[in-house]
């Protein structure tokens, strides 16, 4: 499938990287509905965008926001062809801290953004993509989700977040094989330590510890490379089921 004819929805898509991602996209010649909870944020960012980007305000964990949403995007575009899950939370919380065991109440908001969030978009969009005209390949469309390398080397702290990642990476093969009968490819991508602005609030200090931990290379990555792998993925049909690592080979360590 060609970037320059997507008709894309990006959940999380006003900053980090979803919106890089939804740069690619217009720069390619695509259009875009960016789905986000931050109202201001989101219109700002599709006026960035220009013509061709869209905002419709989405709470990923609402089953009924993201059908809704998917609605009027689809409307909106004629259509959608691909669809990347970038919403997300990274709230950490060790489940014996000094306060006491951590509240099951934080634990499951976690699972319900990252994980609920990623599959609502997934089940809602393929929804829409199975009434699409397939290609030469008989594709009709590409989902993107977003895990993390803590879904793999989950650091102490991240009990919620790892076991939210670890559900998008588990459940990546059961879609791919059940929405290939539709000619609909899932991927999944996890990126190591990116530059995005939950990075950016924290301190240069910080930063540059952690990007010395990257093996090469030796820094952060960019939300850019995040894009360029999306765009890959949907102009190549025979990458399907798979997780994809963007981390310049780190191994995170307990702490």
């Amino acid at each position: 499938m060609e970037l320059a004819t997507a008709k894309a929805v990006i959940s999380g898509g006003a900053s980090g990287l979803g919106f890089a991602t939804a740069q690619r996209v217009v720069a390619a010649g695509g259009q875009v509905v960016l789905l986000d909870i931050n109202d201001d944020l989101g219109r700002e960012s599709a006026d960035k965008l220009g013509d061709r980007a869209h905002f419709v305000p989405t709470d990923v964990a609402s089953e009924a926001s993201v059908r809704a949403s998917l609605a009027e995007a689809h409307e909106t575009m004629g259509g959608i062809t691909l669809a990347v899950s970038c919403a997300g939370v990274a709230t950490a919380g060790r489940a014996l801290g000094r306060n006491g065991p951590w509240p099951t109440e934080d634990f499951e908001r976690v699972l319900r953004i990252n994980l609920v969030g990623t599959f609502n978009v997934c089940k809602e969009t393929a929804a829409h993509m199975v009434n699409n005209e397939p290609n030469a390949d008989g594709e009709r469309g590409v989902i993107v989700n977003t895990a993390s390398i803590a879904a793999f080397e989950g650091q102490i702290g991240q009990a919620a977040y790892s076991a939210s990642k670890g559900g998008v990476v588990g459940m990546l093969l059961p879609l791919a094989r059940e929405f290939a009968q539709f000619g609909i490819r899932v991927n999944t991508i996890a990126p190591g330590v990116f530059l995005t602005p939950m990075m950016a609030s924290m301190s240069e200090k910080v930063r540059e510890s952690l990007a010395k931990h990257v093996p090469f290379p030796q820094r952060l990555g960019h939300p850019e490379e995040y894009a360029a792998t999306v765009a890959y993925i949907y102009e190549t049909a025979m990458v399907n089921g798979e997780t994809i690592r963007v981390d310049g080979a780190i191994r995170m360590q307990p702490k």
